[in-house]
């Protein structure tokens, strides 16, 4: 890697004026704010009705004084003093059809508007609040109330001035309390939801900005919450998340420091086995039958060591090869597998296949069944179904040998074979200790599906790949003794027109 090649960025939060506990503050205060507007104005209506109603209560008052007094007079003195307590210039009431001034000082010439408060709807004094708060003029109002006594109503005279003085002072009382219930409501609002929700997304953004800087390092992980809502959720989730991807990191490297070490000793591998095929030529050459019969095998066995030694970095750095498929007879290749595995056959069993003696792979005694129905093709690329079967006999035969002591009776690898339609399915068996738990989790994953030491857990990565490849899949069978591979291999779909041409041409 060149030194000069510029380093990563570090994932930076955007710089923002205003954080979430500032704008989480701000929400508050204008929430509680608008709340306290909302309870303002009917409230600021409901004190003009009652600073009238009171005024009028006092004229009530006055009416029953005027009437307790000898012929229906009092002095001017004392009017003038309840005119002075009512804060009216007139008080008159109606009785039928007589409408009668009980009291009276400064009478402007005309009044400005009338007020009823017998039929007062709450819309219109909410309307006449906010004219009177905002008026400008010294407006005189007459104010019309039930009447005591048995009168049709009572009527005062009165300055809209000290009416909107009243309404001011009560508007900075509610502002003020406003303010103060706002201030309350926001730092508890906000303490709460600091603890609650902004302290652990603040946490969470910290962890994430620092993995992202160094997402090998296992202390980089965050701690998962013991928390029961969303938050501990998102917190276990994240942590989850992390681990997964540092293990995913982790098997990355191992997959790339195994290709560099894999490419290494390509070369001088191939060119050995090169030279093995040039020797396995020349013992073509002897007129021995028993060297004529292996030294075919064996040069087919150099071959495929071969082709794999070329492909060996294909995994890791690029897809296999689309398989190069065609009708392949399955018995004979089931026997190449045998015999790579040094399993030696011992003739047919059932006219199906047949029983093998000793195993060369691990120098213990495996039985080996072959149950291929005869005839059985299958279309496929040969030398792939080959890596197929020779990865799951041999995983097969490995799970075998960690017995100590072995019986070709008990401890046997059976492979078995038939056609369902235009399907051929394959099954691999052994009689073994079967699977663990964690193999199964990471069945058909790349070094994480072996539990045995020194097996890096490839095999069975390696036969999901080249199986999807053909169209097909690759399971376990459950529920039978040791493990059970199914392989699944549909035939290519042929298109009529050349399948017509074919019979023409023929």
């Amino acid at each position: 890697m060149n030194d000069s090649s510029p380093a990563p960025s570090v994932l930076q939060a955007p710089p923002t004026r205003l954080g979430l506990s500032g704008k989480l503050l701000l929400l508050t205060l204008s929430f509680v704010m608008l709340a306290e507007v909302l309870i303002y104005v009917p409230s600021v209506a409901n004190f003009r009705l009652n600073w009238l109603n009171d005024r009028l209560s006092a004229a009530y008052t006055a009416a029953l004084v005027f009437d307790a007094a000898p012929s229906g007079t009092v002095p001017d003195s004392v009017a003038r003093q309840i005119l002075d307590s009512i804060g009216a210039r007139a008080v008159a009431l109606k009785m039928g059809q007589q409408r009668r001034l009980l009291m009276a000082g400064e009478i402007p010439p005309e009044v400005d508007y009338t007020i009823d408060m017998r039929d007062m709807t709450w819309h219109e004094a909410i309307i006449e609040a906010f004219d009177t708060l905002f008026s400008r003029e010294n407006d005189t109002m007459r104010v019309m109330g039930p009447a005591p006594m048995g009168g049709e109503y009572v009527e005062i005279v009165l300055d809209e001035t000290p009416l909107r003085t009243a309404m001011l002072a009560f508007s900075v009382r509610i502002l003020l309390l406003s303010l103060f219930i706002s201030a309350i409501t926001a730092a508890l609002v906000y303490l709460a939801l600091h603890f609650l929700l902004v302290r652990p997304m603040r946490n969470m953004t910290a962890n994430v900005v620092a993995f992202r800087a160094d997402p090998e390092n296992p202390a980089r992980i965050i701690e998962g919450s013991e928390r029961g809502d969303e938050i501990g959720t998102a917190q276990r989730e994240l942590a989850a998340m992390e681990r997964d991807l540092a293990g995913l990191l982790a098997q990355k490297t191992h997959l790339a420091a195994l290709g560099l070490a894999v490419s290494k000793i390509n070369h001088d591998l191939r060119n050995l086995l090169s030279s093995a095929q040039l020797f396995s030529e020349r013992l073509a050459k002897i007129s021995d039958p028993h060297v004529q019969r292996f030294a075919p095998k064996l040069m087919r066995a150099l071959e495929r060591a071969i082709d794999f030694c070329q492909s060996t970095l294909s995994y890791g750095r690029v897809q296999e090869p689309p398989p190069d498929r065609r009708i392949v007879a399955l018995e004979p290749l089931v026997e190449d597998v045998r015999e790579t595995l040094g399993l030696d056959g011992v003739g047919g069993v059932g006219g199906v296949g047949g029983v093998g003696g000793v195993g060369g792979v691990g120098g213990g005694q495996i039985g080996w069944i072959s149950a291929v129905e005869r005839t059985l093709s299958v279309d496929a690329d040969p030398d792939q179904l080959f890596r197929m079967l020779l990865n799951l006999a041999r995983n097969a035969v490995q799970a075998l040998e960690s017995r100590e002591q072995r019986d070709p009776k008990r401890d046997q690898v059976r492979i078995t074979g038939r056609r369902e339609g235009a399907v051929v399915m394959i099954e691999v068996s052994d009689t073994g200790p079967g699977l663990s738990a964690r193999a199964r989790e990471h069945l058909f994953e790349a070094f994480s599906g072996s539990t045995r030491p020194g097996s890096v857990g490839l095999g069975l990565a390696i036969v999901a790949e080249l199986v999807r490849a053909h169209g097909g899949e690759i399971r376990l069978v459950e529920g039978t003794i040791g493990a059970t591979f199914r392989l699944t291999i549909p035939d290519r779909a042929v298109e009529l027109r050349e399948r017509r041409g074919e019979r023409a041409s023929a």
